[in-house]
């Protein structure tokens, strides 16, 4: 595996660690010193569950206005060390990146039209953006969809090294490499799954499981017509985005009618993710696992308890781990504020189940 840079951070104690993954050799483990030795140690006990503090949209206190769980990322990750599922605010923490990382999918002219600050018009669906002077919109939005970006790209290989992982961020489904949409501002998933076929060779196959309230319009218009990519995309079919074309590269589809409850819900699940797992081996799933579908949601229609969430991932993630398929789990979607708990005792569950083991 490709070397890559991660940090570990722990906000109680205020300090973190960076250091860089790659083989080790013979030679290098007898110069290293007891501390190094603990720090690795210390490295590989950590779940593969990334989070950053730089996570949080900020926009002076106006986000509260807007239905957008702001701080989504933190309740979660502070609902998990309640649970002692992280010691002490471990976790990985990605570096924001760079433009010349998301010009490998990215066009030269879609980042100009963010004007690496942001035209607010050029997001669409994201009405609080047109009010907020655009230096609050590059530092109090768009900074952090770049550290969530990295965030699900870092997840990506982290999934590959433990069999599963989960960024609490990401998903940003809307967005293809050349337009923005709903609030999605980076092509987070495309960016991981080009990353992952760029730098690890042996990966010729990736599934991407959508189940989001929406349809995943952008990394569907990224990969029309790659046969290397299957998409299976569940989703409420009279919201946005309603986008026809896109819809051309989903290999298994589910459209929902908008209430549909959790024994519905839960049955085309289970008979779509079968039938797409028998028609395509993936190498990696990326699980895009948005909680807009729950009941009361403003934005995805669907009528899911918590309960009907928390089953939706588990027989997602023992689907894949029972094939031994990696799978990253991406956040996407969910706009109450008891999302933050619903996804939390999601993955503490998940736990509880066995299916968070590491290999």
């Amino acid at each position: 595996m490709q070397k890559f840079t991660e940090k570990v951070h722990c906000e109680e104690e205020r300090h973190e660690i960076v250091w860089v993954k790659r083989k080790i050799d013979e030679e290098s483990i007898d110069d290293k010193t007891e501390s190094d030795k603990q720090t690795e140690a210390d490295n590989l006990q950590l779940f593969p569950i990334v989070y950053s503090k730089q996570y949080g949209v900020h926009f002076g206190k106006l986000e509260k206005l807007h239905p957008f769980d702001a701080q989504k990322g933190k309740h979660i990750a502070k609902l998990l060390n309640e649970a002692k599922l992280i010691e002490n605010w471990k976790f990985y923490e990605p570096l924001e990146i760079t433009k010349e990382e998301l010009l490998k999918v990215h066009t030269p002219e879609y980042l100009r039209s963010l004007n690496w600050s942001i035209n607010a018009a050029k997001i669409s669906e994201i009405p609080l953006l047109a009010i907020v002077p655009n230096c609050f919109v590059q530092c109090g939005y768009l900074k952090p969809m770049r550290f969530q970006t990295a965030g699900s790209i870092l997840a990506g290989k982290l999934a590959l090294d433990h069999g599963w992982a989960i960024n609490l961020g990401g998903g940003f489904h809307h967005c293809c490499s050349y337009r923005g949409g709903g609030f999605c501002a980076y092509a987070d998933i495309t960016l991981l799954i080009q990353r992952i076929f760029a730098e690890e060779s042996y990966i010729k196959k990736i599934m991407i499981i959508d189940l989001d309230a929406h349809q995943g319009n952008g990394h569907e218009r990224d990969f029309l017509n790659n046969s290397n990519v299957y998409i299976m995309d569940m989703y409420n079919a009279y919201i946005y985005p309603k986008d026809e074309p896109a819809k051309l590269a989903i290999d298994c589809g589910v459209e929902l009618l908008p209430k549909t409850e959790d024994a519905e819900y839960l049955r085309y699940l289970k008979r779509g993710l079968q039938f797409a797992l028998k028609e395509f081996r993936p190498q990696l799933v990326v699980y895009n696992a948005g909680t807009d579908i729950l009941l009361g949601d403003p934005l995805g229609a669907l009528s899911i308890t918590p309960e009907g969430v928390i089953e939706r991932d588990r027989f997602v993630f023992s689907t894949c781990r029972s094939q031994k398929i990696p799978i990253v789990m991406l956040l996407s979607g969910g706009y109450l504020k008891s999302s933050a708990k619903v996804i939390a005792e999601s993955i503490i569950n998940l736990k509880h189940q066995d299916l968070l083991t590491l290999r």
